[in-house]
């Protein structure tokens, strides 16, 4: 280093922001470690708003109830390059007047999660579809809010929909799950959970179009019986989870060919759960000859 290099001062923000600071420091940081350095003074407010319109992920379910919603609007003011959004925890104040503008200006989405987001309305699900035509994985989990026609928008035009989680979406009804899975061939993950209205026709439909599927989450669904879960066994040979807890029309006869392939089931054989009773009950487990 030269004499004049030897007596200046290099203070953290003198480094080059984008090609330095963003990528390599900000980046490791927490967002709301990274939202508390916008107040320290005017260049670090300047150097996290660069940080934030070039932030590819945002991830709010760990700030999300303490985040103005003022706040989430300036923060993604200027961001056109989002790819994955988390909206968990931001129930109590995200609507669709901070969300369309933010989905508006990012058509290259792929993950978007709005669980539990529910004073939003059908119009943010709508406006997912049309802009975000290459989405591949959607939480809509307790969103009761979805309906069919929103449903049916998302189906029409995000095709390569690869995950969504539609727990206790309890508007939709057997027609919107079956145009879904024609539409959406492409589905490895789907989850129906909690919705009364979910049936046999909803089962066989993602079975024989959605042949990729590896997780189905029908917890819950009461009007779901063996005949579906025959269909499941046979037309999706890459399934790897299965959940029928609390779905009493299923029984062992029709998710036994599923156990033999290793398909990880939530609900236990009837025997070893015989057993487990049984030795709640007699303080030990006892010698049972099944060979009989």
């Amino acid at each position: 280093m030269d004499e004049e290099g030897r007596g200046q001062t290099w203070h953290l923000l003198d480094l080059p922001w984008e090609d330095v600071l963003v990528p390599h420091i900000l980046s490791c940081l927490p967002l709301q470690h990274v939202v508390r350095l916008r107040r320290v003074s005017k260049q670090f407010h300047g150097l996290v708003q660069v940080y934030l319109a070039n932030c590819r992920t945002f991830n709010f379910s760990a700030i999300g109830p303490s985040v103005p919603k003022e706040a989430f609007c300036e923060m993604l003011k200027d961001n056109k390059v989002l790819q994955n959004l988390s909206l968990q925890n931001c129930s109590d104040w995200v609507t669709d007047k901070e969300l369309l503008p933010v989905v508006g200006q990012n058509p290259h989405l792929q993950r978007v999660d709005m669980s539990g987001c529910a004073s939003l309305t059908r119009h943010s699900l709508v406006a997912v579809s049309l802009s975000c035509t290459h989405l591949q994985h959607l939480g809509l989990a307790h969103c009761e809010w979805v309906d069919c026609l929103s449903l049916r928008s998302l189906a029409d035009h995000c095709g390569g929909l690869r995950s969504i989680d539609l727990t206790a979406c309890r508007q939709l009804k057997d027609d919107a799950i079956c145009y879904l899975a024609k539409k959406c061939s492409a589905l490895k993950s789907l989850s129906l959970a909690v919705n009364a209205n979910i049936t046999d026709e909803s089962v066989e439909e993602v079975a024989k179009n959605c042949r990729g599927l590896e997780q189905l989450d029908l917890t819950g669904c009461l009007r779901v019986r063996n005949q579906s879960i025959r269909t499941l066994a046979e037309y999706c040979p890459k399934l790897q989870s299965l959940r029928v807890n609390h779905c009493h029309n299923v029984t062992e006869s029709s998710l036994d060919p599923l156990r033999k392939r290793d398909v990880t089931i939530d609900v236990e054989p009837p025997l070893p759960r015989a057993l487990v009773l049984l030795q709640d009950m007699l303080g030990f487990a006892p010698f049972i000859n099944l060979q009989i």
